[in-house]
């Protein structure tokens, strides 16, 4: 079973076929389009955004019509999961307000999709409901599943150095502070897979630990 991981820039685009899979997305171009909409301002607590309530609901407003356009995209044996409802379990991160860092889990209605060949398509939040990283979230499941394979998908092949896309990266150079931006929360995610035996890869690039 394999664990795959979907943008928001890259929702709608052509995942292949897709067998016994379970997609996780984000919506980062979304969220901060709901937010703006809402008149919510943005903040900041050490470089990690904050989620107050009223923005939580904005940002499970904003992946949950993500999550329908992307299950419209796949076709008929895509299923639409909230991670909130499914129990999707986090550790609350309580001075960055409803945020959370996801840990492994198995949501039986996750389990039983699969089970029935569906392919289950769960937006990133968490019991709470929390806002949670949807790359982490996708490890946590990846892990918490006993997936084979995590795939972080992107707009980019995989990641990049000097131009030139990666064949593998090792944890250690990961865990060194070697990239920045926003490959950065992908490749911590596909670590943390990885040193838990799930296959982890970003595009091209294996990460492994």
């Amino acid at each position: 079973m394999i664990v795959v991981k979907v943008g928001g820039t890259v929702v709608g685009s052509d995942l292949g076929e897709l067998r016994h899979a379970v997609v996780v997305h984000g919506g980062g171009p979304q969220i901060s389009a709901a937010m703006e909409a809402a008149g919510l301002e943005v903040t900041f607590v050490r470089g990690r955004r904050y989620t107050s309530s009223a923005a939580v609901e904005v940002v499970r407003t904003a992946l949950l019509g993500v999550n329908t356009r992307l299950c419209e995209a796949i076709g008929p044996r895509a299923v639409g999961l909230a991670g909130d409802e499914v129990g999707l379990r986090a550790t609350r991160v309580v001075e960055l307000g409803h945020v959370g860092s996801p840990l492994p889990s198995r949501p039986q209605a996750v389990v039983d999709a699969l089970a029935e060949g569906l392919i289950p398509v769960v937006a990133p939040l968490a019991v709470g409901p929390l806002n949670v990283n949807a790359d982490e979230a996708a490890a946590a499941l990846a892990i918490g599943l006993g997936a084979d394979r995590i795939l972080f998908m992107t707009d980019v092949p995989g990641v990049l150095r000097d131009d030139q896309v990666l064949d593998h990266i090792g944890a250690d150079e990961v865990e060194a502070g070697c990239f920045e931006g926003g490959i950065v929360p992908k490749l911590h995610a596909a670590v943390i897979a990885a040193k838990r035996g799930v296959r982890a890869e970003i595009g091209r690039t294996l990460v492994t630990s």
